[in-house]
């Protein structure tokens, strides 16, 4: 026989918690753990802010390393070592750029892939996915004598155009359009519209949040490219902020605090940018997460 809860309370049994809210204990064991994996993930800034702010004679002790001197000289000495305004311009300029370009072929492709029915389309799919599987860093030799014959190196052109094309943006649109009722585009097309009003006047209402994590994905691929755009380019004119940073390795080494406190002041945007789109950016992964399907 079940006992009653009075009969519970009365005989000291214990009794079984039926869900709810966690514990309070479990609740602070998962704060804990998040606040100590934030500060392990801030650990490499935090060095790099304490290096920006140190001579480059300090001793290797861990309160050299771990506690800044205060050598704010080396900020006037970094910005002063490359042309940072015409940078940061580039930056954004080609970013921004990149970002709608990206956009633009990933609505396309990925609603072509998803919604519209025709011969090869899975083979023609499975071509574009292959490309995800191919190094970079393998095709930077023919990149670059293709760039080169039709007059693009040193040129915004070959910074915008090569990455306005996401394998990664054109399978995201593509699965979210395949959890859409088809019944939708069919009324559509009954109604008489084509193909183009039906993307943009359904279709991109409904992937908003894969919108905004290719944007966020591409802008700060631009922002971080590196390689590409060192090796294409070499006029200050049409650079980014990351070749700049190339300006403090010479012959006599690296300049490693001034180098350091460049490396404050062009993350210091991306760091702002994602703070203040962070909701944005935690919404759309979460909705992403449940309009990704196989």
């Amino acid at each position: 026989m079940t006992a009653l809860p009075s009969e519970v309370r009365r005989r000291g049994l214990p009794r079984r918690r039926t869900g709810g809210a966690p514990r309070p204990a479990g609740r602070r064991s998962t704060r804990i753990i998040a606040v100590l994996a934030g500060l392990l993930f801030l650990l490499p800034f935090y060095y790099v802010v304490v290096t920006s702010l140190n001579s480059a004679s300090v001793s290797a002790s861990v309160s050299d390393i771990l506690l800044p001197h205060w050598q704010w000289a080396n900020y006037s000495r970094a910005w002063a070592a490359a042309p940072w305004p015409r940078l940061f311009l580039n930056t954004l300029l080609i970013a921004s750029a990149t970002v709608l370009l990206a956009l633009a072929t990933s609505l396309l492709a990925g609603f072509a892939f998803g919604v519209m029915r025709f011969r090869g389309r899975g083979l023609l799919f499975g071509l574009v996915m292959s490309v995800l599987m191919i190094p970079g860093t393998v095709l930077i030799i023919p990149d670059y004598i293709i760039a080169n014959d039709i007059n693009w190196l040193d040129t915004y052109w070959i910074q915008i155009v090569p990455w306005g094309a996401s394998v990664f943006g054109i399978f995201l649109v593509r699965q979210f359009f395949l959890g859409l009722p088809q019944e939708i585009f069919d009324a559509a097309e009954l109604d008489g519209a084509g193909r183009l009003r039906m993307l943009w006047s359904i279709g991109i209402p409904l992937v908003r949040p894969a919108i905004v994590i290719i944007s966020l994905n591409v802008f700060l691929a631009s922002w971080n490219s590196f390689l590409w755009p060192f090796i294409m380019t070499s006029s200050p004119d049409v650079q980014p902020v990351e070749v700049g940073l190339a300006a403090f390795a010479g012959a006599n080494g690296t300049d490693f605090p001034a180098l350091s406190a460049a490396v404050v002041f062009t993350t210091a945007p991306v760091l702002l940018f994602f703070l203040v789109l962070q909701r944005h950016f935690i919404t759309g992964a979460m909705s992403t997460a449940g309009g990704v399907r196989g």
